[in-house]
């Protein structure tokens, strides 16, 4: 049974110019005549056409603009341009920007070369290669928020945070460097159902739970002509797909502008193998590890936190009073909110923090210096005797008598 065509598709065929159908196999030379130059077979300088169905007049610079419009909405950030070459094909493509043969679908349905007869490619034809894009966390940014900046509806959190290892209910790490997944524009056919869109785009038929709350359809099936947007995040270039990247523009958050991601998720995997050498006192290849992770790129405030904190443990216990210092300082100011909780932390770590603050003991009251005047000689017992009536004290008489 012959595919039905979406009903927007319809619409804009039935405005088109010449929008007549050729018949299938017709041979009339009159008809040919006619319709030449606008409804044909793929010209033999196309590499493919998508799918080899009856061909419309008018058709391709109508289903490109349809195709471009649906690119443009949404606005993914990390998809990047591709000229086509001659004798190239998807495959190829697919092949060398991906490592995938299987993505030639994507690409089709990324530029709409499967929308009503379908288009052929031919060279010098530009194309949009799907790929993610990167954010950066600021503090204070909830899964919600992002999910409306970068997807358009606050909505779309779970699916966000899912792509990135997390949860919506969690709040992401400020610095942390995220995936925004690619919102592929699907087109339903008159055979299409959320399972299918599903299993053909994401591999599952199971995952059409995620499409209708992505597409907040509340279980209200998808009919010819819907648009529904799927949210890609297994989309990893290839070597030659990042160069190309880069090449095209695609350089502030891209896949090819990805290294601080990478260097998040290398920290993240060898934390646990940090705190294993502190606390088994292995502190010579704490502070190795501990210092090859800091110089593997731009990290997330919370990794930077924890690598200091194992440093300045790590430092303490070697006697390396100033080094212990600088990485205690480096620690608190990646978490303000540290403690110093006598509990956790040894002395020695806690004097050489409170000594990376600049707090001092308090020192002691000074006390009162006596007053520098000129010595009191002692006065004589005999001067301190007073007469009866309170003169001057009776004097000796000469001579030893009284």
């Amino acid at each position: 049974m012959a595919r039905r065509r979406p009903a927007t598709l319809q619409r804009g065929l039935a405005e088109s110019e010449g929008s007549e159908r050729i018949a299938p196999g017709s041979q009339s030379a009159d008809r040919r005549a006619k319709l030449a130059g606008a409804a044909r077979p793929c010209p033999a300088e196309a590499a493919l056409c998508y799918p080899p169905r009856v061909l419309v007049r008018g058709r391709t610079l109508l289903f490109l603009a349809i195709g471009g419009a649906l690119v443009g909405a949404g606005g993914d950030a990390g998809a990047f341009p591709h000229v086509i070459k001659k004798g190239e094909t998807l495959a190829q493509i697919a092949e060398r920007t991906y490592g995938r043969v299987e993505m030639e679908q994507l690409l089709v349905a990324a530029n709409g070369l499967d929308a009503g007869g379908g288009v052929p490619i031919v060279a010098g034809m530009r194309l949009e290669v799907p790929a993610l894009g990167h954010h950066r966390v600021s503090a204070g940014e909830t899964w919600a928020a992002l999910a409306l900046d970068l997807l358009g509806d606050e909505r779309r959190s779970d699916a966000l945070a899912l792509a990135n290892a997390s949860m919506p209910w969690l709040t992401p790490a400020d610095g942390q460097e995220i995936v925004i997944p690619y919102n592929l524009r699907v087109v339903a056919g008159g055979n299409d159902s959320l399972l299918t869109i599903a299993y053909r785009y994401l591999g599952a038929r199971d995952k059409a739970w995620m499409l209708d709350g992505y597409n907040h359809r509340r279980g209200e099936p998808v009919r010819a002509g819907d648009l529904v947007l799927v949210p890609l995040s297994d989309l990893a270039l290839t070597a030659e797909g990042k160069a190309e990247a880069a090449s095209a523009g695609a350089l502030v958050r891209t896949e090819s502008a990805g290294k601080a991601r990478d260097a998040q998720r290398r920290v993240q995997a060898e934390l646990p193998q940090l705190a294993a050498e502190v606390r088994g006192g292995r502190w010579a290849d704490a502070v190795a590890r501990g210092n090859r992770m800091l110089g593997y790129g731009d990290l997330a405030r919370p990794e930077v936190a924890a690598i200091q904190r194992g440093l300045t443990e790590a430092y303490v216990a070697l006697d390396a009073a100033g080094l212990a210092e600088t990485a205690c300082t480096a620690w608190r100011e990646a978490d303000p909110a540290a403690t110093l909780d006598p509990v956790e932390l040894s002395p020695k770590i806690l004097r050489a923090c409170v000594s990376a603050a600049g707090i001092r003991p308090a020192p002691p009251p000074a006390t009162a210096e006596p007053t520098s005047t000129a010595p009191v000689e002692p006065t004589p017992l005999r001067s301190l005797r007073r007469s009866p009536a309170g003169g001057e004290p009776p004097r000796r008489r000469e001579g030893g008598g009284r």
